[in-house]
């Protein structure tokens, strides 16, 4: 995988993200991530973007009805699967540390919650803001269509309200996060998460620690070529 990509410190690691904070196995992706990040000697030399990438840009901001019914519906299962589906990937989650209770999950829109995201990159606190919209999802059931809902979500991580505020009632940020999207189908991402380690390598899906380490330490030592490795 290649192409220009965003300008990184000399010597750096760069990571973008491409996820969407209503994908269960984002999240699972992400604490993934943070493990096999964790284990990589050079972690301090990494630097992660997350870029926007909506499963549904037609969904509506309010959905009611059944999860589960939907879930079935939309991968053409039968209920007693969809349930079962679920339980694996709770399960799964839970091996990462993470209790979802998506019975509680509510469908939403995503657009404003990524908008709000470039919001926070802005402002340096991506991270934190990626992972309270997940834990507010998966967790709570908090309704990430509802601009009040974000905007508290957005104080919680250290956005000011106001300034959250001001970006939902208009349409700031709107064209980063369809160029994040443009940019998703130019390198063939069709689905998340996906992990792109300095243009060279690409990642798919919630892959194991270790092999996020390993991809780490080849991205590092390419760019390190005349520092001798073990």
């Amino acid at each position: 995988m290649t192409g220009p990509g965003p300008a990184v410190a000399p010597g750096s690691v760069k990571v973008e993200i491409w996820s969407d904070v209503v994908c269960p196995w984002c999240y699972i992706g992400k604490r993934r991530f943070e493990s096999g990040l964790a284990a990589f000697e050079q972690r301090d030399e990494v630097e992660v973007q997350w870029r926007s990438f909506e499963l549904d840009p037609r969904a509506p901001r309010t959905s009611d009805g059944d999860q589960v019914e939907r879930l079935a519906r939309k991968y053409g299962m039968t209920r007693e699967a969809a349930l079962a589906a679920q339980a694996r990937v709770t399960g799964l989650a839970a091996e990462e540390g993470l209790a979802y209770r998506l019975d509680l999950a509510r469908p939403a829109n995503t657009f404003d919650a990524h908008r709000l995201l470039h919001l926070a990159a802005e402002r340096g606190v991506q991270g934190a803001a990626e992972e309270r919209l997940f834990a507010a999802y998966f967790t709570e059931g908090r309704a990430l269509s509802d601009p009040e809902t974000l905007v508290a979500l957005a104080g919680e991580v250290g956005l000011d309200e106001a300034a959250a505020r001001e970006v939902l009632q208009g349409d700031a940020y709107a064209e980063a996060v369809a160029g994040d999207e443009r940019e998703a189908a130019a390198l063939g991402i069709s689905g998340v998460p996906f992990f792109v380690i300095d243009r060279r390598y690409g990642i798919s899906g919630a892959q194991p620690a270790d092999l996020i380490q390993r991809a780490l330490a080849q991205a590092w030592a390419d760019a390190h070529p005349d520092v001798p490795t073990d």
